[in-house]
């Protein structure tokens, strides 16, 4: 179950290629490929691309039958413009790994190069290396792949690295771990005047000043409530930006936040409302549209007490500190039809926060990573 020094090196390099060549979701087609040429030499026992997009998965049979057990990593980049000049700094104008996915998808090259060499004794292993985390529709999209139902699994396993949290320690906590989410996208229309003679067109804009703060008053309850619920506005524009024109048209964006998808369905339910209360009142037409959606992320029971044993068995200290998060990881889509866990894997006390221009996986994690998945899958699979 160890790396070998060379595994190290070669991983680390890894890491910081992907690093160098970021993209974006939906987006990944050299990604996939950098991922399937590395590992190619570890004699999988088959190799599915284009999964739900770009997503690829590559499978070690065991000799005798089991459970097959999929561990998931991302391979999307962000659209935000790395701002430190290290030597494996993104090569991508305004493209960069900031969320660390660089690092988990190394996380699973290393369980590829130590499954090449002794492949589980029985069941089967899935690395399952997912588009489109970062918009939510990559895991749906890997489930809703017909060939997926070849490769459906028994457990499911995930992390996220985790900066605040000292190097190393896991958050792990059974039940939801992410919140539920996604954007609504507000179109108001009415009707455009000249500026001397507003009355003769129809303006969003009292629609708009009212539907902004009523968006926000929908959120409420305690974060660790199951009625939790949160309403952020993102976006507002209305109009032209000219002196001579009032306005015919309105765009409001927000982010519906959640900690159970039937909460966000109630949720959607009283936006809505609001919206088609706002227009009416003014004679407007509205469309109301749902972008980037997540779902609940919950980690099973059963799924938990594997990481933990596992984690035991390592040596790795672990919490339930911090759980749930606010954020949102579309992780939940696969314990649909699996039980699944995700934890959270502490990249550094001092580290940049996620998403931050200046954020860089901590290469220490690869290994720890390694370990935990690793001895999961020797603990289920032999």
């Amino acid at each position: 179950m160890e790396l070998t020094n060379q595994d190290i090196a070669d991983l680390v390099a890894f890491r910081r290629e992907l690093h160098r060549f970021p993209e974006i979701s939906n987006e990944e087609e050299a990604t996939a490929r950098r991922v399937v040429d590395f590992l190619a030499g570890t004699g999988p026992s088959a190799v599915l691309t284009g999964l739900g997009g770009h997503g690829v998965a590559i499978v070690y049979e065991g000799a005798g039958p089991g459970p097959t057990v999929l561990f998931r990593s991302e391979l999307d980049a962000l659209p935000i413009e790395e701002l430190p000049d290290i030597p494996h700094r993104s090569t991508v104008p305004g493209k960069s790994h900031m969320c660390g996915h660089d690092g988990h998808t190394t996380i699973l090259a290393a369980l590829a190069r130590q499954f090449g060499r002794r492949p589980p004794a029985r069941g089967r292993v899935v690395l399952m290396f997912q588009p489109a985390e970062e918009t939510g529709n990559g895991a749906a999209g890997v489930v809703a792949d017909p060939r997926y139902d070849k490769i459906r699994p028994d457990f499911a396993f995930s992390l996220h690295n985790v900066p605040g949290t000292p190097l190393g320690h896991v958050r792990l906590k059974p039940g939801v771990v992410n919140c539920a989410s996604r954007g609504i996208r507000i179109v108001l229309d009415g009707k455009t005047a000249h500026s001397s003679m507003p009355e003769t067109g129809t303006s969003p804009m009292l629609a708009v000043s009212r539907l902004m703060p009523a968006l926000a008053k929908l959120g409420g309850g305690s974060f660790h409530d199951d009625d939790f619920a949160m309403v952020t506005v993102t976006h507002a524009s209305m109009g032209e930006p000219v002196f001579g024109i009032a306005p015919g048209r309105a765009e409001i964006r927000a982010t519906l936040r959640t900690r159970l998808d039937e909460r966000m369905a109630d949720l959607c339910a009283a936006a809505e409302a609001l919206v088609h209360e706002a227009a009416g009142k003014d004679g407007l037409r509205h469309t109301v549209d749902y972008h980037e959606i997540f779902v609940a992320s919950l980690n099973a029971p059963e799924a938990v007490e594997h990481l933990r044993a596992a984690l035991d068995a390592e040596g790795i200290p672990h919490d339930e500190e911090q759980l749930p998060l606010r954020a949102s990881e579309d992780f939940g889509v696969f314990g649909h039809s699996s039980k699944s866990a995700m934890f959270f894997l502490g990249a550094g006390v001092d580290r940049p926060a996620l998403h931050n221009p200046d954020y860089d996986f901590p290469d220490d994690l690869i290994a720890i990573g390694a370990r935990i998945f690793m001895r999961i899958a020797r603990n289920l699979l032999g």
